[in-house]
């Protein structure tokens, strides 16, 4: 039963969604792709705010994560979806799972390829499943910064991979901004009139305590082997507000006893790095002084058990 403190923030929260104009467009769009290809950093531009991690180690995004773009004339939310790829473990079959329910479930998918490259694979199958589902499609070419100058054989193998369905294309650079107003434009005007379906300075519907997970995580990906990145789950102990400065205590967990000297580092210079690295991009969130405090633990092939992965949050979305 509802406590009478989280029954006043329903309601308040309500009291700040204004009504929508007759005209006013408002939907779900999913963001699907192969692992970085930049679907992250793309909704963090076109949010303009950032709320998604990125790294050059590809699968990056775990959770479906929900971005809020209100325009006066929108209100878009974005779910960012996990890379859909050949899973090699239990973690990789929750979220390719994951990806695929989020395409089902939304009201237009902006399937994103990397541009600077021709069509490959990956992108023909994952173009094989959305060719199979009712859902509109715009496909986005995304890293356009980056093409040759003879781009385009590039741009006509994706033109022939979706050459028989009706999706509409567009350009952009996700790390310039050149091309993400057009897109931005095709988006809403693909979408159906609708209500607001959060508050208009809303940017996410994530908890602060999970952002805080992922900025620790994305230290942590930028900054140790490759052999550590995907072993890795944050989980968050405590979180104490006091007048002057929050304290945030975290657990890094990973699988094996050998990644732990990697991740603490001679004298424990790593561990300082990424706590240092992530306090600053907390602080940002926050908006004040953050202490922050990292532990390591050992949980052995936690990525190959159901139950460990759903104590961090990782759990097959219906």
């Amino acid at each position: 039963m509802d406590s009478p403190e989280n029954t006043e923030n329903i309601e308040n929260l309500f009291t700040t969604i204004p009504i929508a104009l007759p005209d006013f467009k408002s939907g779900f769009i999913a963001i699907v792709g192969r692992p970085n290809v930049g679907k992250s950093t793309l909704m963090n531009h076109l949010i303009g705010q950032k709320i998604a991690i990125t790294s050059p180690v590809a699968q990056t995004t775990r959770n479906r994560l929900r971005g809020i773009l209100t325009t006066p004339d929108a209100q878009i939310i974005f779910v960012d979806t996990p890379g859909i790829h050949k899973p090699h473990h239990e973690l990789g079959k929750v979220l390719v799972q994951n990806a695929k329910t989020a395409i089902k479930s939304v009201d237009l998918v902006l399937f994103v390829v990397d541009g600077s490259s021709e069509a490959g694979t990956g992108d023909r199958f994952i173009f094989d499943i959305l060719k199979r589902i009712d859902t509109p499609v715009v496909l986005g070419l995304n890293k356009v910064d980056l093409q040759p100058s003879n781009y385009q054989f590039i741009d006509d193998t994706y033109a022939d991979l979706i050459a028989a369905t009706n999706w509409s294309t567009v350009k952009f650079s996700a790390t310039t901004g050149v091309g993400t107003q057009d897109l931005q434009q095709a988006l809403i005007n693909r979408l159906e009139t609708g209500p607001y379906y959060y508050p208009p300075d809303l940017v996410t519907d994530q908890p602060e305590r999970f952002i805080i997970a992922e900025l620790i995580r994305e230290q942590i990906l930028l900054h140790t082997r490759q052999e550590i990145p995907h072993s890795v789950a944050i989980t968050i102990e405590k979180i104490v507000e006091m007048p002057k400065i929050t304290k945030v205590n975290a657990a890094i967990n990973i699988e094996r006893s050998s990644q732990k000297g990697i991740l603490i580092g001679k004298q424990g210079t790593m561990l300082k790095t990424i706590g240092t690295e992530a306090r600053q991009q907390i602080q940002k969130l926050i908006a004040g002084k953050v202490h922050l405090e990292l532990f390591v633990k050992v949980e052995p092939k936690w990525r190959q058990s159901r139950l460990r992965l759903a104590e961090f949050g990782y759990q097959v979305e219906e």
